[in-house]
């Protein structure tokens, strides 16, 4: 780790501390971050750089990366406020009108197979072909090859994957109206943001594409965020949602659902299922 950061940055670590993420001190007194990001450091530099030309969010800065290796500015952490929130609110709707080429796009210059967490992720890059229909795309590039892992691993039996299968068969009947592609974080968990000690949210480990802007909210409830109605409703005054989005939540978790069941087993079957069986009952 020292030797990457020296060799990327230029500058001498004096110490340092974690693991595949680790917080580093350098000589002269600068703390910086360290991502051990192997085959998934170049899509994430490619996601950090898209999202902040978009000027609407915080996102650390980016001081050097190869395949394997990013070196971060370093972002103290601070208390979640409901000011915080609320910018944090304003600012997701300005990003996510900054809007993607077409649904599914990689950032520019990123990778066509790109990572969200540890798992596999692909986008699009040039030359574009035809553009897909959000519902279409959503199910073809975010929901089966998720679902086709959880069979093939043995993490989810036919049963279930059955449910899940319905699901996408009458998903684009139930969507609600089009979207423009928006600029999306992708991976936006409550894990993901930093409350900062500057009293901002930043935005962190991004697995940016071009998506549906319900995706980016409903990942933010999915396993609980501070100040979570703040936000939504910060969001809705610069960019409403769309009537029926609270019906839609499950619908948009079903793909990060599917994820978590790929990368972290057995445990998140159910509530993959549930949120297959709330697209059903839109229908």
């Amino acid at each position: 780790m020292t030797e990457a950061v020296r060799r990327l940055i230029g500058r001498p670590v004096a110490r340092w501390q974690g693991g595949a993420v680790s917080v580093v001190d350098l000589v002269d007194g600068t703390t910086v971050v360290a991502k051990h990001a192997p085959g998934a450091a170049v899509a994430e530099a490619a996601g950090l750089a898209w999202l902040a030309a978009a000027g609407a969010v915080p996102l650390p800065g980016m001081l050097g990366h190869d395949e394997d290796w990013l070196v971060l500015e370093h972002v103290p952490a601070g208390p979640a406020t409901a000011a915080a929130a609320q910018e944090l609110g304003r600012g997701l709707a300005a990003l996510h009108g900054a809007g993607a080429r077409q649904f599914g796009a990689a950032p520019p210059g990123g990778p066509t197979e790109a990572w969200i967490g540890r798992a596999p992720m692909r986008n699009l890059v040039p030359p574009w072909g035809p553009a897909q229909p959000w519902p279409s795309w959503y199910v073809a590039h975010r929901v089966l090859p998720y679902l086709r892992r959880a069979v093939d691993d043995g993490t989810m039996d036919a049963r279930d994957a059955a449910v899940v299968e319905r699901a996408c068969a009458v998903l684009p009947g139930v969507a609600g109206p089009p979207q423009a592609p928006a600029r999306l974080h992708g991976d936006l968990w409550s894990g993901n943001v930093r409350w900062a000690a500057d009293g901002r949210a930043w935005l962190l480990d991004p697995a940016a594409h071009g998506g549906h802007r319900e995706t980016d909210l409903a990942m933010l409830a999915l396993f609980g965020c501070p100040h979570l109605a703040r936000i939504l409703a910060a969001y809705d005054e610069v960019a409403p949602r769309a009537d029926g989005w609270e019906r839609r939540v499950g619908l948009h978790q079903l793909f990060p659902l599917l994820v978590h069941v790929v990368l972290f087993g057995g445990g998140y079957v159910g509530q993959a299922v549930a949120a297959a069986r709330s697209v059903l009952a839109l229908a």
